[in-house]
């Protein structure tokens, strides 16, 4: 089995003005700075963000971020995860549906690629009658710099 370190992880696309006209969307400095925050810091909290953008751009507000992240999920430029017991988390590698692993020990979140190739998960073992569109896994356990800390081998 692969490590995380063998994960291919899609980089955003460079310009954050490119990508958010390419959704649709109007091109704004909140949402410049929003964008180029989540390039930087994959799986962030909305607070991350702000702390980011605040720096960036004086005056804006969490409610501003929270409404950018809500504009760039409905898009189709971000996805929201929200890992059982944790706050919700945003990312731009959206539509190639990979899964996540979550620490149990630091609550670190890496991406990981379906579990089987080409995304066999959209496939169900029974029929649901569900036209299946995305399958959500999180795997838990102990990262690396987490296991090697703790001494038990």
């Amino acid at each position: 089995m692969a490590s995380m370190d063998d994960v291919t992880l899609t980089p955003p696309a460079p310009d954050a003005e490119a990508a958010i006209r390419a959704v649709g969307l109007r091109v704004t400095t909140p949402r410049r700075a929003v964008y180029t925050a989540l390039a930087t810091m994959p799986h962030a909290r909305a607070d991350e963000v702000f702390d980011r953008v605040r720096d960036t751009v004086p005056g804006t507000s969490l409610q501003a971020v929270y409404n950018v992240l809500g504009d760039f999920v409905e898009a189709g430029l971000a996805r929201r995860i929200e890992p059982s017991g944790q706050p919700g988390l945003f990312e731009l590698r959206v539509g190639d549906n990979h899964h996540h692993v979550v620490c149990t020990s630091c609550g670190r979140v890496d991406d990981i690629d379906c579990v089987q190739g080409a995304a066999p998960c959209l496939h169900p073992a029974h029929e649901t009658g569900f036209r299946i569109q995305v399958a959500e896994v999180t795997f838990w356990g102990v990262c690396p710099d987490c296991d090697a800390s703790s001494g038990d081998t």
